[in-house]
Parts: C-alpha cells; sequence; structure tokens
C-alpha cells in the first residue's frame, strides 16, 4: 500500500443478514468513516457511467431500465441459472468496486476507516492492501430468521442465498476480529467500542 495512506484500513466483511450494516452504523456513530462496496456497486454503474456503458455492451440494451438506469430484476434473471453470464458482470462490477474503494481509502485522513465488503472471504487477495479484517459473525440458524423475516421470502429461497456464498468457516478462517452478532444491543455497543479503541490504538503505533 502507498505511503501516502494516512489511514489505518479495516475490511468489515459478513455473510447476508449478519448484521454488517448495524456494526458500521456503530462504528460511524464513534466517528470512524465507512466507505461501503454495496454503495460504490451502485455509483460505478450510475447513469453515464462507462461501468452501465459496459454492461449494455456486453449484455444488450435490454438490461436497462426506461429511466436510463440498470434494470436490476432483468439482471438478476439474465445471470441467475447462467454461471458465464454472473462472470461477466462481475469482471464488469466489482474491479471498479475495488478501484472505488480504494481511492476512498487514499484520500482518507481519519486515523482509521472501515471498508464494508461484504464479499471479501473469496475476493481476499484483491484487498491485500488493507490492514486488517473485521468478520460480523452469527450462526446460520439466525442468519435465516433475519432473512425470511426482514425480507419476507421463504426458508429454501433464504438456504440457497446463504449456499451461494462464502462458508461462514471460510469467514472466520480470514478474520482478524470476530464480532459475535447473535446476542443484544449492549453486547454488540460494547464490542464495537472496544474495537474501536483497539483501531485507535493501533493506527497510533504503526
Amino acid at each position: 500500500m502507498s505511503a501516502a495512506v494516512h489511514s489505518y484500513l479495516v475490511a468489515l466483511t459478513g455473510g447476508v443478514a449478519s448484521g454488517k450494516s448495524t456494526v458500521a452504523e456503530r462504528f460511524a456513530a464513534l466517528g470512524a468513516p465507512v466507505h461501503d462496496a454495496d454503495v460504490a456497486a451502485r455509483e460505478v454503474i450510475a447513469p453515464g457511467s462507462e461501468g452501465l456503458a459496459a454492461l449494455v455492451a456486453a449484455f444488450g440494451p435490454g438490461v436497462l431500465a426506461a429511466d436510463g438506469t440498470l434494470d436490476r430484476a432483468a439482471m438478476r434473471q439474465r445471470i441467475f441459472a447462467d454461471a458465464t453470464a454472473r462472470a461477466t458482470l462481475e469482471g464488469i462490477i466489482h474491479p471498479r468496486v475495488r478501484a472505488w474503494l480504494h481511492e476512498r481509502a487514499l484520500a482518507e485522513t481519519a486515523p482509521y476507516c472501515l471498508l464494508a465488503i461484504p464479499l471479501l472471504a473469496r475476493n481476499l487477495d484483491h484487498y491485500r492492501w488493507v490492514d486488517r479484517v473485521l468478520l460480523v459473525d452469527a450462526p446460520e440458524t439466525t442468519q435465516l430468521d433475519r432473512l425470511t423475516q426482514r425480507d419476507g421470502i421463504g426458508l429454501p429461497l433464504a438456504q440457497r442465498m446463504l449456499a451461494q456464498q462464502a462458508s461462514r468457516a471460510e469467514r472466520r478462517a480470514i478474520a482478524d476480529d470476530v464480532i459475535d452478532n447473535s446476542s443484544d444491543a449492549a453486547a454488540l455497543d460494547a464490542a464495537v467500542a472496544a474495537l474501536h479503541r483497539r483501531y485507535l490504538a493501533l493506527a497510533a503505533n504503526r
């Protein structure tokens, strides 16, 4: 990583419905900047972007909605059962998301910042420039309960969503720190506060 980087970089990851956004909000409330890959994924294919032009070139104008934005429902249908199409989509979006996050990391001046990267476990080689990995962990039963209640989907679909992601063991294998997000709000607040102090210390002492 370039010596021009001032901020200690913590990659925040976790499985679907593990509570990454909740944890990110708590760090942000303590003053830690958070740069989110999901936000990046929307920005890099915004109307007029090179990313959206590349998607249209690859998949045709049928992936555009009437207002010129990406028709996400149509795109999901294209890639749902087509591994080649999914790989093409990821090949367009993922490098741009990494560049977006890297640019913000380079520009950050806070002692440390969080980079929220849901798919980190299977893409860690592309993020070797981060200093530390924080995993938000929850049992799969908890994830399934949250998915079915939050998104109003059936259990079979929720199970398929989990199966498509990195396993819990894969995520834990790359983590330097783990927050167990299966307990109550007070326990989560305490865990975030402790890690906030740790990251400030790591940033000061590197």
